[in-house]
C-alpha cells in the first residue's frame, strides 16, 4: 500500500503527508501529529484551570511555564493514548472506511513497534509531569486507569463519549493540582462543564463514522441520539456553560472571564444551529471548531487572571 493511501480520511494535506520523512509517517500519524486537533482538546481544559487557578493563587509568575509543559504533556499524551487506541482497536478499524488506513491495519507499523512509540511517548509525558509538585504528579497519575479503559468502552455502552469527556478533561482539575496544590470545588465544578462540552463535540465527531459504527456493532451516543442529536447538543453544551459559569463564580473572577465564557457559549450555539448529522465533512469542521471555542473562553480566563 502507498503511503498516500494510508492517509486517514480527515488527515489529507497536512505537514506529514507533504514534509516529514517517509520513515517516520506511519509514527506521527500514530500519534496524530497530522491531525492535532485532538491534542489541542486535551490542553484546552488545562489552560483553562492554569489560569482560573492562578487567579485565585493571585500569582500569574509561573504561568507561561505551567503553559509550556502542559502544551508538551498534552501532546505527548494524546500521542500515547491515540497508540495505545489504534492497538486495542487494530481490528475495528480496519473495518470502518475512515480509520482502515490507520498504520496498523494498513501493515505500517507492527503491534509490537506501536508499543514501543506509545512507551517512548509515555517517557515523555512522565518527564513533563516530574516537574510538578508531588499532589499534581499523583493527580496526573490517577488519569492512567482512565486513559487505559477507553477504548473498550465503546463495545459495551452507547455512551463511551463520558468515559472520553472523564478523560479529556482532566486537565481541569491538573491546573489547580499544579498552581494551588489542591482540588477545590471550582476545579470539579470546571471538570464537570469540561465533561459535558467533551461529550457534545464528540457526539458531533462520532456521526462521521455514525453507518460503520452502526453494521459492526461500535456504541456511541451519536448512534443513541440520531436524530435527536441537536437537542441533546443543547443540553450538554447548556451544561458545559452553567458549571463552567459556577466554577468562575466560585473563584470571584473578573468580568473578562465572563466574557471569554459569553463568547465561548455563543460559538457553542452556532454549532448547534449549523449541526447536519448526514454531513461528515461539516461534522468533521464543526468537531474541529471547539478548538476556537475552548480558545476564546481560556483568553477571558487569562485577562482575568493578568488583571
Amino acid at each position: 500500500m502507498s503511503d498516500a493511501v494510508a492517509c486517514v480520511a480527515d488527515s489529507v494535506g497536512n505537514w506529514v503527508d507533504s514534509r516529514a520523512p517517509l520513515w517516520s509517517r506511519p509514527y506521527l500519524r500514530l500519534s496524530r501529529l497530522d491531525r492535532p486537533i485532538g491534542s489541542w482538546l486535551l490542553l484546552i481544559p488545562c489552560l483553562w484551570s492554569a489560569a482560573l487557578a492562578s487567579h485565585l493563587a493571585r500569582d500569574v509568575s509561573q504561568l507561561p511555564l505551567t503553559i509550556v509543559l502542559f502544551f508538551i504533556g498534552a501532546f505527548a499524551m494524546r500521542g500515547a493514548g491515540c497508540t495505545w487506541n489504534d492497538i486495542t482497536d487494530r481490528d475495528l478499524d480496519a473495518r470502518v472506511e475512515r480509520t482502515r488506513s490507520r498504520p496498523i491495519p494498513a501493515g505500517k507499523v507492527t503491534v509490537t513497534q506501536a508499543l514501543v512509540f506509545l512507551v517512548v511517548q509515555a517517557l515523555v509525558g512522565l518527564v513533563v509531569l516530574l516537574q510538578f509538585n508531588p499532589f499534581a504528579i499523583a493527580t496526573g497519575i490517577a488519569s492512567l486507569l482512565i486513559v487505559a479503559a477507553y477504548p473498550f468502552m465503546k463495545r459495551i455502552t452507547y455512551w463511551p463519549q463520558v468515559v472520553l469527556g472523564l478523560a479529556f478533561s482532566w486537565g481541569a482539575l491538573m491546573g489547580f493540582a499544579v498552581v494551588l496544590g489542591r482540588i477545590d470545588a471550582a476545579a470539579l465544578a470546571l471538570y464537570a462543564g469540561a465533561i459535558a462540552w467533551v461529550i457534545g463535540y464528540d457526539t458531533i465527531y462520532a456521526h462521521q463514522d455514525a453507518d460503520d459504527d452502526a453494521l459492526i456493532g461500535i456504541k456511541s451516543t451519536a448512534l443513541l441520539f440520531g436524530e435527536r442529536t441537536r437537542s441533546a447538543l443543547a443540553i450538554f453544551y447548556g451544561l458545559a456553560v452553567i458549571l463552567i459559569g459556577v466554577a468562575l463564580h466560585l473563584a470571584g473572577a473578573e468580568w473578562p472571564a465572563w466574557l471569554g465564557l459569553a463568547a465561548f457559549a455563543a460559538h457553542l450555539a452556532w454549532q448547534i444551529a449549523r449541526i447536519e448529522i448526514g454531513d461528515p465533512r461539516l461534522c468533521l469542521r464543526l468537531f474541529k471548531s471547539n478548538r476556537d471555542a475552548g480558545l476564546l473562553l481560556f483568553a477571558g480566563l487569562l485577562a482575568g487572571a493578568l488583571l
